[in-house]
């Protein structure tokens, strides 16, 4: 039998700008090419109902790092390498991490979904993975995809598409039925997937003002200033003591810097989160980086402010995976190059 889908797509981070936008003239004339994928998640909820063991027993999901699983059955998967053109909605992305499923019915045994792929042509294309569970492994289509509700949200440096519908492929239902002892069908629904991606260069013509790298920049992480504490390093976050009749702290988020030049960098820490707690950097409301609490609960990441930042005022926030705990809004102000204070190393 189908399985439809049993939860809503989760609302991914829309991509926002420290980036300027070029003129419409401009746009028209430039060619369309693919642009590099500068980082993103895509979430998941494949086991949020779509998805069940012999007689409709629950299917329990775990992810390996770097996915990670959070509320309501969703794993978040990093985005790897890849390209895309969400204007003329092709793409072609890894998603990094491992999906562990589990059901009572299917005699104890695990299916693992690793090496994830999504390919996008004009919008419609195909989910594939590597799928190991005992006695076999393959790397098999999993689902066609198809459009969502809505059309990629499109930014100048990010695009995100919500809700994409998958269908079981003939070689994705054998593959359940299999594993799970239910019957699953050619066309079955699983659950949508939502992606969001930064895009690095200025290659295509829709420019704008999202979080991707500038052209002729390197993509992914920046590296901390030599005067900001490393990735990881919570050296300069406040400190979190408390007796054990205190009630814990609410979660914080501190910037090192009121205000930096455009092309510079700044670095956010933040404090009062659960150890271990994965914990999403959003700059702008666009989900960039994801760091990990110390066992004080504490968090650091540098991120550069580009050159074609737009002038005035930016938020940070920390946000847990969890989506529960969220520090409040960390502001500070990108000036011109020879206007800022405190501003980080270019």
């Amino acid at each position: 039998m189908n399985r439809k889908a049993g939860a809503a797509a989760l609302a991914a981070g829309v991509l926002l700008a420290l980036l300027g936008q070029p003129s419409a003239g401009a746009r028209e004339n430039e060619p369309r090419t693919p642009r590099e994928v500068s980082g993103g998640y895509a979430s998941w909820a494949l086991a949020g109902g779509s998805l069940t063991g012999r007689g409709g027993a629950e299917v329990t999901v775990h992810a390996d790092r770097p996915a990670t699983a959070g509320t309501g059955e969703r794993v978040w998967f990093p985005v790897g390498d890849g390209s895309a053109d969400p204007a003329a909605g092709d793409a072609a992305m890894e998603l990094t991490g491992t999906l562990r499923l589990t059901a009572a019915g299917a005699d104890g045994a695990e299916l693992a979904l690793s090496q994830l792929r999504l390919s996008l042509d004009g919008g419609r294309g195909v989910l594939s993975a590597y799928a190991a569970r005992p006695g076999a492994t393959e790397r098999l289509p999993l689902a066609e995809v198809h459009p969502g509700g809505t059309a990629p949200l499109v930014r100048g440096a990010g695009a995100t598409w919500s809700g994409l519908r998958l269908t079981l492929t003939g070689q994705g239902a054998a593959l359940l039925s299999d594993w799970s002892g239910e019957r699953y069908e050619k066309g079955g629904e699983l659950a949508p997937l939502d992606v969001t991606v930064g895009l690095a260069g200025q290659g295509t013509g829709d420019q704008g003002d999202g979080a991707g790298t500038p052209a002729g920049e390197p993509s992914g992480p920046p590296s901390p200033s030599p005067e900001a504490p490393p990735r990881g390093d919570t050296s300069s976050a406040p400190a979190q003591t408390r007796t054990a009749d205190e009630p814990a702290a609410p979660p914080t988020a501190v910037l090192a810097h009121p205000a930096v030049a455009a092309g510079g960098e700044q670095l956010v820490t933040g404090a009062g989160f659960s150890p271990g707690e994965v914990v999403l950097v959003a700059i702008d409301d666009d989900t960039r980086y994801d760091v990990v609490a110390d066992d004080e609960g504490r968090v650091s990441q540098a991120f550069p402010v580009y050159r074609t930042a737009t002038p005035g005022a930016h938020a940070v926030e920390l946000r847990p995976v969890s989506g529960t705990g969220a520090a409040p809004a960390a502001g500070f102000t990108v000036t011109g190059a020879d206007e800022a204070t405190g501003a980080g190393s270019p």
